[in-house]
């Protein structure tokens, strides 16, 4: 039994508890313990139920038939892994170069010096007076603390 666990233990801790049943039956659990960055699915454990003969005919062989699924699984879920990360990496390349064709199609011719307008040095900006400085109402309501006039009809409902 514990010849077929040495490769499920390689980076791994293995937890085996031993539970009796009923007076003919034990119940064993086999619950491999990977790193915290392992795949849910290489912590899944073996439970095996039967009477203590059986358990000593046949755990082994269902024993060494786990841990070559794991085996498998761990190797698949390596290449999928593996296989994403290039993918993702060749996207970014190809966005990555898309965008400089990009910037190499369309380049921005920039002006000469003498094409740029000059103004003199006298000239300064002036600050534009507001709407509500001005007199002239603007789009939006005065944020003061002053209220727009209210027109009263007269008591009269419309």
């Amino acid at each position: 039994m514990f010849v077929e666990l040495m490769p499920l233990l390689a980076g791994r801790t293995v937890l085996i508890t031993v539970a009796k049943v009923d007076d003919k039956t034990l119940r064993v659990n086999v619950i491999p313990h990977g790193k915290a960055d392992d795949n849910p699915a290489l912590s899944t454990p073996l439970t095996y139920t039967g009477p203590p003969e059986e358990l000593d005919a046949e755990l082994g062989k269902h024993l060494a038939g786990y841990v070559q699924t794991h085996q498998q699984t761990a190797s698949t879920l390596a290449e999928a892994k593996a296989t994403m990360e290039a993918a993702a990496k060749a996207a970014q390349e190809e966005t990555k170069r898309k965008a400089e064709e990009r910037k190499k199609a369309t380049p921005r011719p920039t002006p000469p010096d003498s094409a740029r307008p000059t103004f003199p040095a006298s000239v300064t900006p002036t600050a534009v007076p507001s709407p509500a400085s001005s007199g002239t109402l603007g789009l939006f309501p005065p944020s003061t603390s002053e209220s727009a006039p209210i027109q009263s009809n007269g008591g009269l409902a419309l």
